[in-house]
């Protein structure tokens, strides 16, 4: 599909990979919604892509809100055109043991990242159907398949997702509607969420090693918007844990128990903070965290996903050159 002139809504679009999609959704000449529930980081990312030519529009609500989700997408039909893709990114996460938190907590991490996904999905489903056409993209992550330890809510929000995205991709099925509906299941990326979390642990919180760059996940989810398919994974990490978590469930929950523990803390002490649960902490909009001097700016499981032919055609040449080395041993 061609995303020029096409009006393309991007949830949590104003910080990490939520930014790097909506920058590379407007620099593909598309008309780039963004929403927020943060009005001055609205405010300012769209004045940072109008600035590199991008025909962004920003609307300031929290995806938590039915209501508030409804009226935006009626707006949005209403200034910018039919909405023919869109993408539910946003989210929040508290790091802790399960044990630590309240009830509120758990609920606002549900409502923020699984209802705000399911209320996006509604809203765009209202205008799709009877036009019988767009994509819903569903920013996931390896953690829909593998849960770890310190994130209980975002990884059951995540599965939630997942498991409601499948069962309404059923029904569009039974339809036999044109409307599209696929994940992004993404490994670990250098995006602020980290800095600004609530979190109990003793030390700052951290991606999983390896950290990758938002625009690699950026560029997964224009290819799900313009070629979806049931589900994409990016990078290697997510590959990994997802497989490992189909084949062998109790070995990936023991690794997970082992290595995401400690693997999600920093070496820099911290107090508990209350983070950007409940309101949102200022913040320059952008995609990067604070991880740049260990993050990867290319993932070769990415580029063998998104160029499959090429990948096949190279193989096939390794193979042949490695037969004509055998036969002239």
């Amino acid at each position: 599909m061609e995303l020029k002139d096409k009006v393309v809504v991007v949830t949590g679009g104003t910080a990490g990979v939520g930014y790097a999609a909506a920058e590379a959704f407007a620099r593909a000449g598309a008309r780039t919604a963004v929403i927020s529930r943060d009005a001055e980081r609205v405010r300012r990312t769209v004045a940072a892509l109008q600035a590199v030519g991008g025909d962004v529009h920003g609307f300031a609500l929290d995806v938590s809100d039915s209501a508030a989700v409804q009226r935006a997408a009626e707006e949005i039909e209403t200034r910018l055109g039919p909405i023919e893709v869109w993408v539910n990114n946003a989210m929040t996460t508290v790091f802790g043991r399960f044990a630590d938190m309240k009830p509120e907590e758990f609920e606002r991490v549900t409502a923020n990242t699984y209802l705000g996904t399911v209320w996006g999905t509604h809203a765009a489903l209202t205008h799709m159907l009877p036009r019988n056409r767009g994509t819903i993209v569903q920013v996931g992550s390896a953690l829909a398949h593998q849960s770890i330890p310190l994130q209980s809510a975002y990884c059951g929000a995540k599965h939630a997702v997942r498991g409601f995205t499948n069962a309404v991709r059923c029904e569009l099925v039974r339809q036999k509607s044109a409307v599209r509906l696929t994940m992004v299941q993404l490994s670990a990326f250098n995006t602020p969420q980290f800095d600004w979390a609530r979190s109990y642990l003793e030390y700052n919180p951290r991606p999983l090693a390896p950290v990758f760059a938002p625009e690699i996940a950026a560029r997964a989810i224009l290819r799900a918007a313009t070629q979806p398919r049931r589900e994409y994974w990016v990078g290697w990490p997510a590959m990994k844990t997802i497989i490992g978590s189909r084949l062998l469930p109790r070995l990936a929950d023991a690794m997970a128990a082992r290595q995401a523990f400690d693997g999600q803390m920093s070496d820099e002490p911290s107090p508990p903070r209350d983070g950007n649960l409940f309101t949102p902490v200022p913040r320059a909009p952008g995609a990067e965290g604070r991880f740049g001097a260990e993050t990867r700016a290319t993932s070769a499981q990415w580029w063998i996903t998104s160029h499959r032919l090429a990948a096949a055609v190279a193989a096939a040449a390794g193979v042949l050159v490695l037969l004509w080395a055998v036969g002239t041993v």
